[in-house]
């Protein structure tokens, strides 16, 4: 009872964490063969994480397992962009993505995530599993960053959180809509 409770105070903690780490500017790499895994269930809550998770973003597992997955979302990261992600994942598709995630000491680092759903023999939906690589760095500073500063800056120039959302995405829609693809098309053209 006293280590539930104990586990339970560490994520709380944790959660905190993510609202109140400055990002540090500095960035971390891994290597080209190593993969990030974590599982979360249906709410986004971390169910699983691998040895290199925890080894780059500095989090232990018992303040990772429970905690909300965007416990390691960086704040230069477009809603947008997740909003896209949690609609496909809510269509049943898989999604690849160009992630910025924050370190548990601001650090951050970039990953090419495939995010699935995980389902049952009978085809219900019982959460999501995402592995994430090293990204291209040609296409992150080329393609990715560009895109990703101009969407936040569209968010953060609304005076509502929910209007910069709808600017933004409409944005990145249209993007997509000028080049006459749809999202993953996009991802794989890079």
């Amino acid at each position: 009872m006293l280590q539930a409770l104990a586990r339970g105070e560490r994520q709380v903690a944790s959660r905190k964490l993510s609202r109140t780490v400055t990002p540090t500017g500095r960035e971390r790499l891994f290597r080209d063969d190593e993969v990030i895994v974590s599982k979360t269930d249906l709410k986004g809550r971390i169910t699983y994480v691998n040895r290199v998770f925890l080894k780059i973003s500095g989090f232990d597992e018992d303040e990772l397992i429970g905690a909300p997955h965007s416990i390691i979302r960086h704040p230069e990261m477009p809603r947008s962009a997740f909003k896209l992600l949690w609609d496909s994942l809510a269509e049943g598709r898989e999604v690849f993505a160009y992630i910025n995630n924050l370190a548990k000491n601001g650090d951050n680092y970039w990953v090419f995530a495939h995010v699935t759903p995980s389902i049952d023999v009978n085809g219900k939906v019982l959460g999501y599993h995402s592995n994430r690589r090293v990204p291209d760095r040609q296409v992150l500073n080329d393609t990715i960053v560009p895109l990703y500063a101009a969407l936040l800056a569209e968010e953060n120039g609304q005076s509502d959180r929910k209007a910069g959302l709808d600017r933004s995405y409409r944005m990145l829609l249209g993007l997509l809509e000028e080049r006459g693809v749809g999202y993953d098309e996009f991802i794989f053209s890079l």
